[in-house]
Order: structure tokens, then C-alpha cells, then sequence
């Protein structure tokens, strides 16, 4: 294994993941930053640097079931394992009726919120028990709102999921951490509350360091 620590931040370039990921780099930690978009990845890299942190950048796509084999296999073939998996990824689906659900954006919040997490748990999981490490996710009180269909269902399925993982491990490892962020003025946020005012929405970088010290 290697002397410095080894993060995978899944939904890396924005809000909560970039934070964590700065948070981590600044800490000494080694940052692996997954994300869709490249030049968003590139940006936070640029910080992480200025910093005097290290990351590696992985533009890939959470769900591609292929992509993610190779991601996993990679980190095996080059640190052995991860001390941890921050998963933010997420599809933050446009709010609405439930009778008015897009059809496209539940298939693309399933895919994203739910299926990318149950093809991700078995890849990592091998990668944190080799490298002691611990599992994060993030939940949230949507699930069941008014005009969340398709995000809240999709998102507390996550959860769920999390759940079940964490009560199955709790005697063997990984360890699974579920947290329950502050709001925070991200994009996803502003999607859901456009007109919101966001002076007392806490800081990334606060909510990030909080949630590092459960470790």
C-alpha cells in the first residue's frame, strides 16, 4: 500500500464533491476525481494544485457499468486499494407533478442514483477492505416531498442501499458512513430552489470538513 492516503470522489467537479475533494487534498490525501465533465475537472485540479495538493483526473461517467470496471481495475493495478469512497454523483431531476415525471429524467435518475450505486458497491468494496478504508454517502429529506418524484424516490433508494451495505458490514468492513449535509448553495440546489436566498445556506468547504472529522 502506499504511504499517502487515497480518495475516489465520485461526482467530483461541483458542490459537495469538489469541496470534499479540496478538503482532502489540502489534507494530505491523494485525490482520484471522477466526473462527467472535463473541463469542470480540470478547474478543480488547478485548485487542488494551488493548494499543494495531488489529484488524478478521471473524466468518466458513473453510469458505465464498463468505465467503472476499468476505473476499479486501475485503482487496484496502481495503489492496491482506497482509504476512501466519497460518492456525490447524482441526477438532479427537474421538480414536478408526479403525474408529469419526464420519462427520460427517471431513467436518468435511476441509472444515476441508484443503478451507478449498486454497480459501484461491488467494485469498491474490494478496493476499501484491501485498503482499510470507508465508504461516505450523503442523504437528504426529499424523498416523499411534494414535486420530488423522481429525485427523492431515486435518492432514498440510494440511501436504502447504503443502508443494507452498511448493516451487512458492520462486523467486517468496509466501514459506511451516511451523512446528512446542511444545505449549502450548490447548483443542484439552486435548480430545485431558483429564488432562494442562499446568505444562510452553509459554506462547502465547512460542511466538508465536518463531515472528513467522522472519519
Amino acid at each position: 500500500m502506499p504511504s499517502q492516503k487515497i480518495a475516489l470522489v465520485t461526482g467530483a467537479s461541483r458542490g459537495l464533491g469538489a469541496a470534499l475533494s479540496l478538503v482532502l487534498a489540502r489534507d494530505g490525501w491523494h485525490v482520484l476525481a471522477v466526473a462527467r465533465t472535463t473541463g469542470a475537472l480540470e478547474e478543480l485540479d488547478d485548485r487542488i494544485q494551488a493548494a499543494g495538493g495531488s489529484a488524478t483526473l478521471a473524466p468518466m461517467d458513473v453510469t458505465e457499468p464498463e468505465a467503472m470496471a476499468h476505473l476499479a481495475a486501475s485503482v487496484a493495478g496502481r495503489w492496491g486499494g482506497l482509504q476512501l469512497w466519497a460518492h456525490c454523483a447524482v441526477h438532479a431531476a427537474p421538480l414536478a407533478p408526479a403525474g408529469h415525471i419526464d420519462a427520460k429524467d427517471m431513467t436518468r435518475s435511476i441509472a444515476t442514483n441508484l443503478t451507478a450505486t449498486a454497480t459501484l458497491v461491488p467494485l469498491i468494496e474490494p478496493l476499501l477492505l484491501a485498503g482499510k478504508g470507508s465508504a461516505l454517502f450523503f442523504e437528504d429529506d426529499h424523498a416523499g416531498q411534494k414535486f420530488f418524484g423522481a429525485y427523492g424516490t431515486t435518492k432514498g433508494a440510494q440511501i436504502a442501499l447504503a443502508r443494507s451495505w452498511q448493516a451487512e458490514t458492520a462486523k467486517i468492513g468496509p466501514r459506511v458512513l451516511i451523512d446528512r449535509p446542511a444545505p449549502m448553495p450548490t447548483a443542484t440546489r439552486a435548480r430545485f430552489f431558483p429564488g432562494e436566498d442562499r446568505a444562510g445556506l452553509a459554506d462547502p468547504q465547512a460542511e466538508a470538513e465536518r463531515i472528513l472529522a467522522l472519519l
